[in-house]
């Protein structure tokens, strides 16, 4: 369970995924068009998309010899419910000091 719930955050924790999220923010884009507009090269981009892939945040479909990516509804709600329970507060936990 820590392991895939790990795999979430690790999608967000780079500045070129935050990019890419952000580009999809749009709507579907081929591979080809996150190229350009990063300007980095496929295998880098190849990285980062199976990152965000792994996550579940992110989906592709092939099409013809390009990948067409876009974010994930579930996907997006798994990893903001995921962050909600883990930062949320229990009022109910003993106070348990040090001493």
């Amino acid at each position: 369970m820590y392991q895939e719930n790990a795999k979430v955050f690790k999608a967000f924790c780079d500045e070129n995924r935050l990019m890419i999220l952000e580009l999809l923010q749009s709507g579907e884009k081929c591979a080809c068009k996150l190229l350009e507009d990063l300007h980095i090269s496929q295998s880098t981009l190849s990285h980062h998309m199976r990152i965000l892939c792994d996550s579940g945040v992110v989906t592709g479909r092939k099409e013809g010899k390009w990948i067409h990516y876009s974010i994930n509804q579930e996907g997006r709600e798994y990893a903001k419910e995921l962050l909600e329970k883990l930062t949320e507060l229990d009022s109910s936990a003993k106070k348990v000091c040090c001493k």
